[in-house]
């Protein structure tokens, strides 16, 4: 239940987020929620049709449409007003990072699949939202750059499935993950952790 409930405020978060960039490039209402649903439940949709894993989850379960296009109508309207939220969003986004990975390496599991496909999997559900997005609105996705967004989540996935190779109790291993994985998050944010890039200059003699 305290997953579920995660999950819930974590696609309401992620699809407010979509809506603001959907505003950003000058979407019309639809647009943006198009994008909000996309951030919210793209990575899951993608996780989904990549196991053979049906029916979809949004189509399972249309209440969640409802709260992520709900989410992008009310941002529409309040925009203005959430830029003081702006690290509550952060928080929230990190929790709905390692809340969508563990939840993606249940569903993996159930479709009894290798452990390494099972943390790729959680991965997927964490990061796919925003990637979409990213290409949606025409711009490098976040993910791929220096953010350390992608890590956080290979790391939780990890951290869970070893958890249980170990045979600790599920819920104490669904926790101790969210939890790992929410701290990591918090120092990258906090400390600025960033991973290394690699400009131009050091391909210069291949052009």
């Amino acid at each position: 239940m305290l997953l579920y409930t995660i999950y819930l405020v974590a696609i309401v978060a992620e699809a407010m987020s979509g809506a603001i960039m959907g505003m950003r490039r000058g979407m019309d209402l639809f647009g943006i929620c198009m994008i909000g649903t996309v951030t919210a439940l793209g990575g899951g949709t993608v996780r989904d049709v990549l196991l053979g894993h049906y029916p979809l989850g949004w189509i399972a379960h249309p209440e969640y449409l409802l709260f992520t296009i709900g989410a992008a109508i009310v941002t529409a309207f309040v925009a203005r007003y959430l830029h003081h939220l702006r690290a509550i969003f952060l928080l929230v986004d990190g929790l709905g990072l390692v809340a969508f990975c563990v939840i993606g390496c249940d569903i993996a599991m159930s479709a009894k699949m290798h452990p390494a496909i099972v943390v790729l999997a959680g991965m997927i559900t964490g990061v796919f939202g925003g990637l979409l997005r990213d290409i949606l609105c025409n711009q490098i996705p976040l993910v791929l750059q220096r953010e350390v967004y992608a890590t956080v989540a290979l790391f939780t996935g990890s951290l869970y499935v070893g958890l249980l190779y170990f045979k600790v109790d599920s819920s104490v291993a669904q926790l101790s993950s969210i939890g790992a994985g929410f701290l990591f998050r918090f120092l990258a944010l906090h400390f600025e952790w960033r991973l290394p890039n690699f400009n131009g200059d050091r391909i210069r003699g291949f052009e």
